[in-house]
């Protein structure tokens, strides 16, 4: 009873480690799990334009802030014959490019490729440094603060609460039909910017932080785009983001913000007329290779310390290895709860491994071809009376000699499949081809035929396991789950009921009590 205990609570325990392990690289570090997993990678470029006076020219460019769902792959900056630093301070970062002197059009370019990742950030709180100051009342002239006032009462009488009042407040100044109050405070200017400010102002009458955001919506193909203006407002001790033109709230979909608060998005020191263009373009790339790539540059301990570390030769080597447990489990299912016998327990894996580099149909055919050939071989080699040593090395160099005329021939004849015979273990084709000598001899052909049948069958099974590709994704990018496998494996190990195979010839029996009964 103690020993099952312990038995059962390895089993457990590997079990448990396996599902942990993957679990935790697909919800903490974002590997997929399934093949097909894609994500769209946008890649954003910003062009600076300006025309240099020939003093000492200095661009100052704001930067896109990284957030919890949003994932960096690249940022490039260029600017030829131009000094360039990205700085860092507590309103975000920012990328400089100086120059001494600078006469005519001046060009600077900033590129950015991101994607957007699926994992929800836990909720935190907010940072000291991101809590607004007290906001500060606008000036004013009286008119413009008696509209301002007129207003803000008319729209303080449909709300409840401070995100109600700014919704109500955004949609007011965007009716179709304004008051006179609405128009006066508008004037017939139609600035994004400036009914940003507007609305920033109001809201700071009524005692309520806001500030501007501005951000770009992503749309694949898109040239000569400009930012777009949001509203944030701090309610309830959270920043709530507001569409300026209809009210609505909430980051949109595909939408990246680039600047947070009221410092300018770029300064040109030494140059005149300068502006800012954004062109935008949409690739699809597997998310496996994103994450893969995001968390080797994070030097993640589980993915640093892993088959990913190793240079492309030895994880090509290790693709092919780490499908084995999948052909080991086959075999055991097969053996022991079906009853199928086999030539031996590696010998159905490595035929399957064989049958990867050759393909199905040309592996069965070139698989029974030298068999056969092979046990004739031996079935003179068997009267000459020799040792067994001498006796299975004569086979080894039977069987090489009968690979290599098959790959001469195949070429020949054109027959690229027929070549992949040199991907037959040629080792364990010969101790299989003496080990069936010596079964026909002792137990007849039809032994022979029932252990070289089950052989070749549990291998196709196994190969149809190994080579699908979500199997094959999954023992890569997972090898974790060996562990799994193991822990079935251990638990099969431990069957002694009846197989398959057992219940089919005793079926008759049964039949047979049933009639005796009756």
């Amino acid at each position: 009873m103690r020993s099952n205990f312990r038995f059962y609570f390895l089993v457990v325990l590997i079990l448990s480690l396996g599902i942990g392990l993957t679990l935790y690289k697909h919800f903490a570090l974002g590997f997929p799990l399934l093949p097909d997993d894609k994500k769209s990678v946008w890649t954003i470029e910003a062009r600076i334009d300006f025309l240099a006076r020939g003093d000492p020219v200095v661009v100052s460019f704001a930067l896109p802030p990284q957030t919890p769902n949003t994932i960096f792959l690249e940022e490039d900056f260029a600017s030829p014959d131009y000094g360039f630093a990205e700085l860092q301070s507590a309103s975000g970062r920012r990328a400089q490019w100086s120059k001494r002197t600078a006469t005519g059009q001046q060009t600077a370019f900033y590129r950015l490729s991101l994607y957007e990742t699926d994992s929800i950030s836990p909720d935190m709180p907010v940072p000291a440094a991101d809590l607004p100051p007290d906001p500060i009342k606008p000036e004013f002239d009286e008119v413009h603060r008696t509209a301002a006032i007129t207003l803000l009462d008319q729209v303080r009488s449909r709300s409840a609460n401070a995100e109600i009042f700014t919704r109500e407040l955004i949609t007011a100044l965007n009716s179709s039909m304004p008051s006179q109050s609405q128009s006066l405070l508008l004037n017939e200017r139609s600035s994004e910017d400036y009914k940003t400010q507007l609305i920033i102002n109001l809201l700071a009458l009524e005692g309520i932080s806001a500030r501007i955001v501005r951000g770009l919506f992503l749309e694949d193909g898109r040239r000569r785009q400009s930012l777009t203006n949001f509203v944030e407002v701090h309610i309830d001790n959270e920043w709530l983001l507001f569409n300026q033109n209809n009210g609505k709230t909430g980051e949109p979909k595909d939408f990246l913000i680039w600047q947070r608060g009221d410092l300018s998005l770029l300064d040109v020191v030494g140059g005149r007329n300068s502006q800012i263009s954004f062109s935008i373009i949409k690739n699809i790339q597997p998310t496996r290779n994103l994450v893969l790539r995001d968390n080797l540059h994070k030097q993640a301990g589980i993915v640093d310390f892993s088959i990913y570390s190793l240079p492309i030769e030895q994880q090509t080597a290790f693709k092919m290895i780490l499908l084995l447990p999948i052909g080991a489990l086959i075999v055991v299912i097969m053996r022991l709860l079906v009853g199928i016998r086999t030539s031996g327990t590696f010998m159905p894996i490595l035929i399957a491994l064989a049958l990867i580099q050759t393909t199905l149909l040309a592996g069965i055919v070139i698989f029974l071809f030298v068999v056969g050939t092979g046990l004739l071989i031996r079935s003179y080699l068997s009267r000459l009376n020799l040792l067994f040593v001498a006796r299975i090395s004569a086979v080894i160099i039977v069987v090489i000699a009968i690979m290599a005329s098959i790959s001469i021939i195949s070429n020949k004849l054109g027959l690229d499949q027929a070549m992949t015979v040199t991907f037959f273990p040629m080792i364990i084709l010969s101790w299989t081809i003496e080990r069936m000598s010596v079964l026909w001899e002792e137990d007849g052909p039809r032994e022979v035929l029932i252990q070289g049948g089950g052989s070749l069958l549990t291998a196709i099974i196994a190969y149809l396991f190994m080579t699908n590709r979500t199997v094959e994704y999954l023992t890569f990018n997972f090898p974790e789950l060996m562990l799994v496998n193991l822990a079935i494996i251990l638990v099969l190990g431990q069957y002694t009921g009846y197989r398959l195979s057992e219940l089919y010839r005793f079926h008759s029996l049964e039949k047979h009590d049933v009639s005796d009964q009756r």
